[in-house]
């Protein structure tokens, strides 16, 4: 029986296949698009190959776009009517499970029958970034840390891929608040491996999450050939970009960024990037109508169907940004029915009525100026929007329209509440210090205001 790089065996794989398999998982540890290209070779060359069709459903199935989702169903029916599952190696077993419940729609379970494979075979590549993806997809911080830590001793620098590893650490760190461990760990993933480019995001989320924004574009800078192109996640990566410049106030710089790196998204990941821009600057009153119907027409098409609550969010994001309310009314009546009909065990009808409800809800509010119906709907679900996915600083896109709200609605003693939360949290932050400037002028004292403006401007020069 043939064995993977890490020391797996796998059946069914001849020489040809194995090695493509090798390559497959080492441009998915990289977020390379060449991952497929790998995947199908592997199947080509042994079609009853099992973990070659394990990986290319983790594929179809953790992109959040339903078409993939769809492909990736029929070709892992049609893998299981031509196999004895109950001949199969346990592992083996174990992932057909797991990526039968994912199938299903239930993360929560794939996650935990990859939590067991992980456990047994800490060594297992596939399930560790499977389970992290499932992780982040259910934004389960916890899982997302101590997954990849419980591995972690498994691996050593001088294994293949130990710098990936460190990466996945990282972020999981990252989003558990462990920030100094998580940019230490980070930094020391791409010392391995300077194209890393999911450590390099690890970093840039320490950076954004403590207020070092500065810090933040620095970093970035110096690495520019090495995160910008060639990945699924260079889109991202320039989001992140663009999160700093606008703590700067460089709306400038920040469309110019949009219109080149961010405007032409071919994905729902990408998407929801371009609609969380958008809407910062939509709060803050910069406009921009054409290049949010052009991403409202892109959306359409993506959420024709409910699949994933956090895409809803975003596609309601520019269907509101857009002037559309209309669709944004129909996407919210659609996911309602969804719900009501949906069969028991998938995740995402448990998010999209906890958090993908009320925030599509709250937005579409927002939009008609009933800033007192947006905040009542955001207020409840402030500590728990985790659960529709996504990191922390993507989800800040709702947390800052509950801060906008409850300014519009007069609801200062709120708004109060959650600027010091902000500021408690980032000192360093210009937007919290404008914001503190707003909740000063709602309660009369101008001389606070001033101040609060007077120390925005000088963070917003120190970048």
């Amino acid at each position: 029986m043939r064995t993977d790089q890490h020391g797996l065996p796998m059946s069914g794989a001849s020489a040809a296949a194995a090695r493509h398999y090798d390559r497959a998982i080492d441009e998915l540890l990289h977020f390379r698009a060449e991952v497929d290209a790998e995947a199908n070779a592997a199947l080509e060359e042994s079609p009853g190959f099992p973990m070659g069709h394990v990986l290319a459903a983790y594929l179809g199935l953790l992109t959040t776009e339903a078409e993939d989702a769809r492909t990736a169903r029929v070709r892992f029916g049609a893998f299981l009517r031509r196999v004895d599952v109950t001949s199969l190696p346990p592992r083996e077993r174990a992932h057909v499970a797991a990526v039968r419940a994912l199938l299903a729609g239930d993360f929560l379970t794939c996650g935990a029958l990859l939590a067991e494979i992980t456990a047994e075979h800490p060594r297992d590549a596939l399930a560790l970034i499977a389970g992290h993806h499932v992780d982040f997809f259910t934004g389960d911080a916890r899982s997302l840390r101590d997954r990849v830590g419980g591995a972690l001793t498994a691996w050593g620098p001088g294994d293949p891929h130990y710098g990936q590893v460190l990466g996945m650490y990282a972020f999981g760190l990252e989003e558990a608040g462990h920030y100094d461990r998580a940019e230490e760990v980070g930094l020391r993933a791409v010392e391995l491996d300077r194209r890393d480019v999911w450590a390099i995001h690890a970093v840039t989320h320490t950076y954004e999450m403590r207020g070092r924004f500065g810090d933040g574009l620095r970093y970035l800078d110096a690495r520019v050939p090495d995160w910008s192109a060639g990945t699924f996640l260079n889109v991202h990566a320039w989001w992140h970009y663009c999160l700093f410049a606008l703590e700067a106030g460089d709306v400038p710089r920040v469309l110019t960024i949009y219109d080149a790196a961010l405007a032409d998204g071919q994905s729902c990941m990408e998407l929801l990037d371009a609609a969380a821009l958008l809407w910062r600057l939509h709060l803050e009153g910069s406009e921009q109508p054409a290049r949010w119907r052009a991403l409202a027409d892109a959306w359409r098409a993506r959420v024709a169907e409910p699949f994933y609550a956090f895409n809803d969010m975003h596609a309601v994001m520019a269907y509101v940004g857009a002037g559309r309310l209309g669709e944004a009314e129909k996407l919210i009546a659609s996911r309602e029915a969804y719900v009501a009909g949906a069969p028991p065990g998938v995740t995402n009808v448990d998010m999209t009525l906890r958090v993908g409800l009320p925030v599509c809800r709250a937005l579409v509010a927002f939009g008609r100026g009933d800033h007192r119906a947006a905040l009542d709907l955001l207020y409840p679900i402030r500590h728990r929007v985790n659960e529709a996915g996504g990191s922390h600083a993507q989800r800040d896109a709702v947390q800052r329209t509950l801060l906008e709200a409850a300014l519009r609605a007069g609801a200062r003693d709120v708004a109060r509440t959650l600027v010091s939360e902000r500021i408690g949290v980032r000192p360093c932050s210009p937007y919290n210090w404008l914001k503190q400037a707003a909740v000063a002028e709602a309660f009369g004292d101008r001389a606070a205001a001033a101040a609060a403006r007077t120390r925005a401007g000088e963070l917003a020069r120190a970048l």
